[in-house]
């Protein structure tokens, strides 16, 4: 287990033997760009823990939301596994660790639930799903994250749904929430329509509500979502790298 305390005080392991339904780990460095820190993303897993704990002692109590409680009166069924070592610049092991850990848990069978880290620890984390396809990507992002490479590297956080529809087990990805500028040119555009990605705008989702990213995604599909923080408006979520207000 990590210093910090865990998700929503959820145990290290389940008593009795049982099994988890949900496995939480986090993974503080992916692949970092050449002459980047990526030292302050590294600590995004222990604050997101730790802003948990104001709910911990509600988890039992009924969620609005949810319809129910949390675990709809059962017994806690998700674990947190601490973080996996990953070590800054060390690209290529972090993936295979963060790749390997996805395996480990999808093999209990559970779900895994990665806390990063940069929006680079998405790449190892969806290949880890080679075995468990296919799969549907729903990217709630404020930027499309095509870039082939950057600064020499194409496993950075602007490469990620690049390379996951570069993965055989990917069968569709639908990407919301995309505003502003980022790193994309008119070739990342071309190249993410060519792929068939769906763009829901964050002005679709606004007007439309959430029915403007879902009505992409097939019934029954097996969907692994993914959030970048820069997702949110700044006003809510400033704490990231490139605030795009919307």
């Amino acid at each position: 287990m990590t210093a910090s305390p865990p998700f929503l005080g959820f145990p290290d392991r389940l008593a009795d033997g049982r099994m988890p339904r949900a496995v939480i780990f986090g993974a503080g460095r992916g692949s970092t760009y050449p002459g980047k820190d990526s030292s302050g993303y590294a600590l995004a897993a222990q604050a997101i823990r730790a802003a948990s704990q104001g709910d911990a002692a509600l988890v039992e109590h009924w969620d609005f939301d949810l319809g129910g409680p949390l675990f709809d009166g059962k017994p806690v069924c998700c674990i947190d596994a601490g973080d996996i070592p990953t070590t800054m610049h060390d690209n290529a092991g972090n993936r295979a660790r963060i790749e390997a850990k996805t395996r480990e848990i999808l093999a209990l069978p559970a779900v895994p639930i990665l806390l990063g880290g940069d929006d680079s620890v998405p790449i190892p984390f969806l290949a880890g799903f080679a075995d468990h396809g296919p799969i549907w990507i729903l990217q709630i992002d404020a930027h499309i994250d095509w870039r082939d490479e950057l600064h020499g590297e194409r496993y950075g956080y602007s490469n990620p749904m690049r390379r996951a529809s570069e993965m055989p087990h990917v069968a569709g990805i639908v990407q919301v929430g995309i505003r502003g500028v980022g790193s994309a040119r008119l070739s990342e555009i071309e190249a993410a329509r060519h792929y068939g990605s769906r763009f829901v705008t964050a002005r679709e989702v606004h007007a439309q509500g959430v029915d403007a990213a879902l009505r992409h995604v097939p019934e029954g599909a097996r969907i692994v979502v993914t959030l970048d923080c820069d997702g949110l408006d700044p006003g809510i979520m400033p704490g990231v790298a490139a605030r795009t207000p919307g």
